[in-house]
């Protein structure tokens, strides 16, 4: 009942009764409040002041030390997790609460402050909306390089990104966007032979690993890329690999000071609910938990394979 109620009602019976009436409704609204307030409060176990500083998101919060010690221990977990899961020489990570493609939109701006003359991505193609737009919303060109038909199976042009490379000038270029894990029958990328090329152009190399942490092959590409040649850093989702909800990624890379310069390029803190439920789920499986789950994905899929 609103205001007006009350008054209607009040000329009809004693003002003093709707008084009464109008007191025992704000003692009911006041335990509604207080029962979503314990509602909200139960929900992020409390950790309510998010994550990061103004000035970098893996920073710690003074005011939130128990939220920047949430923050670091999951961070140093993935990073475990990476290695266990097959890229051994992996030296920073950092959770960050975008999903993929918006995580691949920061790597691309943190690299525009290194290469300011840059305008284009030389991107293989992959038919995923997601990988497109995050180049374009980072203010870049992409330059779709069509894939190749071997056999069954749709590979990387690799003579047509290194003569795009040429034709273009490795200083026009802000990075070549590779990609793991897609549909078929389109393939990983020949990341090895990428990370080769960029290596001897001088050109930066973002490989976009949303479904690869769960992936043997994916994450020894990943290894031997950076082993071989170049990779800057790779981006992987939180929901396909943790199973956890949507709205989560981790950065990687091989150099620590260009994964802290991504970190810092976040505007502004960030809600830990990402942080609080890749750590809630690793704190559960275990290290043994989740390698077993990576066993019985490969098991699954030779099955599958061998009914098919």
């Amino acid at each position: 009942m609103n205001r007006e109620s009350f008054a209607a009602g009040e000329r009809l019976v004693s003002p003093a009764y709707v008084r009464q009436g109008c007191e025992a409704r704000r003692s009911h609204e006041c335990l509604i409040r207080q029962l979503l307030e314990q509602l909200l409060a139960h929900f992020l176990l409390r950790f309510i002041h998010g994550i990061g500083r103004s000035g970098d998101i893996s920073a710690v919060q003074p005011k939130a030390a128990g939220s920047s010690l949430l923050n670091k221990i999951t961070n140093s977990l993935v990073l475990d997790i990476i290695k266990l899961a097959g890229v051994h020489t992996v030296t920073n990570c950092f959770v960050v609460p975008m999903a993929t493609g918006m995580s691949l939109t920061l790597c691309f701006l943190t690299l525009r402050h290194k290469r300011p003359k840059a305008k284009y991505i030389i991107w293989p193609r992959i038919d995923q909306k997601s990988c497109f737009k995050s180049m374009i919303t980072a203010g870049f060109e992409p330059v779709v390089i069509e894939n190749v038909l071997e056999g069954d199976e749709l590979r990387t042009d690799l003579k047509a990104v290194e003569a795009k490379v040429q034709e273009l000038g490795p200083d026009s270029i802000l990075c070549v966007h590779s990609t793991t894990s897609c549909f078929a029958p389109r393939v990983p990328d020949r990341l090895e032979e990428l990370a080769v090329i960029c290596a001897n152009y001088g050109v930066p190399h973002i490989v976009n690993n949303a479904y690869g942490v769960q992936s043997s092959k994916c994450m020894h590409l990943i290894q031997q890329g950076a082993r071989l040649g170049r990779i800057d850093a790779f981006v992987q989702s939180l929901d396909k690999n943790f199973m956890v909800p949507v709205g989560g990624a981790i950065i990687a890379g091989f150099n620590d000071c260009f994964i802290q310069e991504i970190s810092k390029m976040y505007p502004g803190r960030a809600s830990a609910s990402p942080s609080l439920d890749v750590l809630i789920t690793l704190l559960s499986l275990g290290s043994n938990g989740y390698k077993k789950l990576l066993k019985e994905r490969k098991e699954m899929f030779s099955y599958l394979s061998i009914q098919l």
